[in-house]
């Protein structure tokens, strides 16, 4: 089934997932739909997010896709089960990686930096809850690292210093492995590693849910069966911001929406 994939995210955080659903199913058509103009979802309510994924879903469905990934931890964590109640067609999230963080970690401590919406949502309780029995799990809200991110200014200095500020707390209580709860967070890798020992683990979701999406494609028999793909981005916020991490070789295809 040659339609594409449709992915969508508060702004251009979710690139980090696209990328790797990309690599793994390279005979896939995408359709990305970049709401910067509304990021962060991690400050609105849950009735300012899910009205906001109910539109970028309405976007992708009209746009022929088969398949939606909700690239953001927030949406996935407000929104996805009103979603997949509202559409008949497949939803895949993606939401904090605690379950593996918890089998990892040697100290018994686990970090999780993660926005407001996902760190007091229903969805990351329970997971807690379900997965950590025995381990220490220390929260913190990464205030304004996606309005740094999301910046066509050079914030690099103000994100270093929010960063320390974030982690000092956390590496002095001995966690061991830290969970990038928010899809624009892995672009911060190597300024976390530069601040921090090398002993910390730093997991993200990417990987496991680019297999989710191809083990739902799986089941409904729907993989593309065409080697000729196509690659569309769709912004609400600033091109020139989009376009700094679309692989250039897609630059070309990215649309401002009005």
């Amino acid at each position: 089934m040659n339609a594409p994939i449709g992915v969508f995210d508060s702004g251009v955080g979710g690139l980090t997932v696209w990328n790797t659903l990309v690599h793994l199913l390279d005979q896939e058509s995408t359709i990305y739909y970049c709401d910067s103009a509304y990021a962060p979802y991690g400050n609105r309510s849950k009735e300012e997010i899910l009205e906001r994924s109910i539109k970028a879903t309405n976007f992708l469905i009209e746009k022929g896709c088969k398949l939606i990934l909700v690239a953001c931890n927030t949406a996935t964590t407000n929104a996805i089960a009103e979603l997949r109640s509202l559409y008949d067609l497949p939803f895949v999230g993606i939401e904090p990686a605690i379950k593996p963080a918890a089998l990892m970690t040697k100290t018994g401590k686990v970090g999780v930096l993660a926005t407001k919406g996902t760190l007091y949502s229903s969805m990351f309780h329970k997971t807690v809850t379900d997965y950590t029995s025995g381990i220490e799990i220390i929260t913190q809200e990464g205030t304004g690292l996606v309005e740094a991110i999301e910046s066509v200014e050079d914030k690099s200095e103000e994100l270093k210093s929010l960063l320390n500020l974030y982690l000092k707390p956390m590496l002095e209580q001995k966690v061991d492995t830290l969970v990038l709860g928010c899809t624009h967070y892995p672009y911060l890798i190597p300024m976390i590693d530069s601040l921090s020992t090398s002993e910390l683990r730093i997991i993200e979701s990417s990987k496991p849910v680019a297999l989710q999406v191809k083990k739902r494609l799986e089941e409904i028999e729907a993989l593309a069966i065409s080697n000729e793909t196509t690659h569309l981005f769709y912004t609400t916020g600033a091109i020139e911001l989009l376009k700094r991490f679309v692989p250039k070789s897609y630059q070309e295809n990215c649309y401002l929406l009005t």
